[in-house]
């Protein structure tokens, strides 16, 4: 009975700490999402060109991305935190003034 107790709980330790290791190999690997992609070299294509002879393809529906007139935002540095984590909630503590009494 204490051989199968420990068995048991070895193979418990054993499931939990493979549950436990995807998320630890996500928290100490190395963030790189400000650094260049190869898909940011992406370029559009020319419109599909179709033979004399054949009909169109319907692009009525097709999707249309509209032409961007802003600004490119400024370059982020590769110590700016990753845009898909949410910020730090906790605030720096301070020290409250302390206000002499009359």
């Amino acid at each position: 009975m204490t051989r199968q107790n420990g068995v048991l709980g070895i193979l418990v330790a054993a499931l939990a700490l493979a549950g436990c290791h995807h998320g630890l190999k996500r928290a100490f690997e190395a963030k790189d999402c400000n650094k260049p992609h190869s898909y940011d070299l992406a370029r559009s294509v020319a419109p599909l060109r179709v033979p004399l002879g054949i009909d169109q393809p319907d692009t009525h529906a097709s999707l249309q991305i509209p032409p961007l007139n802003e600004p490119a935002p400024p370059p982020r540095k590769l110590t700016d935190p990753c845009l898909d984590e949410p910020p730090l909630y906790a605030t720096p503590q301070t020290h409250p003034r302390t206000v002499p009494l009359s």
